[in-house]
């Protein structure tokens, strides 16, 4: 195909990513930081400029939305295209994006002017599949934000190629791009009557043909310990150290089921945030599992570690708020696979390998999904997510327009 499909991608997405729109996971607020605000009403500009319909920012979820009217003269499913603007909870302030043109696919990339950070193939070998590729990737003191500032500019350049060729036959598409994946709280307000598709994708998976439809079952618990503080000379019977209630409840989770030492289907609880003194002490635990059954064994086991603590010590020294936050998202499209058919076939027409396997997380489609959408994840290009170490091929994100393009045409057939 012409590279007039693509004209725009970089820059956008360059542009993009040198704003910052992280989310806030203590904020109540939606979106939950003005930075995200901010972003979507310059963002709709562009749909604006390129005269789609239906351009807004919905109130209900803060979703800017905008369509792409059918040149057809008969029906198809409505296309729905989705991706988020938020990125994750790593420094985002002043990116830097550089531009390795032509890499050769094994020598080392030095990201900042100091020599402290590089990409290395031994430690990430995923580079090795990039030769002559272009890559974007950080300045070693942020994020680069293709999670998934990726999946934004190429529907954005979808969008603009679609509105300067008529001659490109589709059916109805809408464009939905949101705030807070990140902090799994984004979809949860997503107005599925609003938005007026059929069918949907989320543009914000990784490498070159990952198509995701089974995701993990995720919870949250944050806990709060109340010690009793005094002086060690009388500590005896009389003091609890919330320091050591923490390690003890840790301790009481089985350690083989811990992030670092499960993959594939296996679930795990993973501890990632801590603060505590002998007085008080908070612990924040995410719980994962693809299996439901196993997910809701694992909320019961944390709630009995927490009731066995609180009895013995003699009172209730730890509270615990526990809560879902998506489930798998292949439970949800039971009955609804032609999405994934799909994208998988027009993968397939494109000589692209579609890489199905569960992941490890979970997208805004899990939670849309269950709202009533069939909402699959397709890839978007960026490698090593949410770190400093994050970088995103040129020719990646190219290969996705082209996807999106080939449902498109797909999905127009009579």
């Amino acid at each position: 195909m012409a590279n007039e499909q693509y004209e725009g991608l970089l820059d956008r997405f360059l542009k993009y990513v040198k704003t910052e729109t992280r989310s806030n996971p203590a904020a109540t607020t939606v979106p939950s930081d003005p930075k995200e605000t901010a972003f979507l009403k310059e963002l709709a500009g562009e749909p604006e400029g390129l005269g789609l319909a239906n351009v807004h920012i919905n109130q209900q979820s803060s979703y800017l939305m905008a369509t792409i009217p059918s040149n057809l003269d008969y029906q198809v499913p409505v296309l729905g295209l989705i991706a988020h603007v938020d990125t994750a909870d790593f420094n985002a302030h002043n990116v830097n994006p550089q531009i390795v043109e032509n890499y050769d696919g094994h020598s080392p990339i030095q990201l900042d002017g100091d020599g402290k950070y590089q990409l290395t193939v031994d430690e990430f070998p995923a580079l090795r599949n990039y030769q002559g590729n272009t890559l974007i990737t950080t300045d070693g003191s942020t994020l680069l934000g293709a999670d998934d500032k990726s999946g934004v500019a190429e529907i954005i350049t979808l969008a603009a190629y679609l509105v300067a060729h008529p001659e490109v036959k589709h059916g109805e598409i809408r464009i939905g791009l949101g705030p807070d994946e990140e902090i799994g709280t984004g979809a949860d307000h997503f107005d599925v009557a609003d938005f007026g598709a059929d069918i949907a994708y989320t543009v914000d998976g990784g490498p070159l043909g990952e198509l995701e439809y089974e995701t993990f079952n995720a919870a949250q618990a944050e806990i709060e310990i109340e010690g009793k503080d005094v002086h060690t000379a009388v500590a005896k019977g009389t003091m609890v150290n919330a320091i050591q209630v923490a390690i003890d409840l840790h301790n009481s989770l089985p350690a083989h089921e811990r992030a670092e030492r499960t993959a594939g289907r296996e679930g795990f609880f993973h501890l990632y945030k801590f603060t505590g003194t002998v007085d008080h002490a908070t612990m924040t635990y995410i719980i994962r599992d693809h299996d439901r059954q196993s997910f809701e064994e694992r909320k019961h086991l944390l709630k009995r570690i927490v009731t066995g603590l609180n009895t013995e010590l003699g009172a209730d020294h730890i509270s615990m708020k526990l809560y879902d936050q998506y489930y798998n998202l292949k439970d949800a499209l039971k009955g609804h696979m032609e999405v994934v058919e799909l994208a998988k076939q027009a993968m397939e027409n494109l000589g692209i390998t579609p890489n199905i396997y569960p992941v490890r997380g979970g997208t805004d489609g899990s939670t849309i999904s269950y709202l009533g959408l069939p909402t699959p994840n397709l890839f978007a290009g960026g490698e090593n997510m949410h770190s400093r170490f994050e970088y995103v091929s040129l020719q990646t994100m190219e290969r996705a327009v082209d996807v999106l393009l080939e449902i498109i045409r797909l999905n127009s057939r009579q």
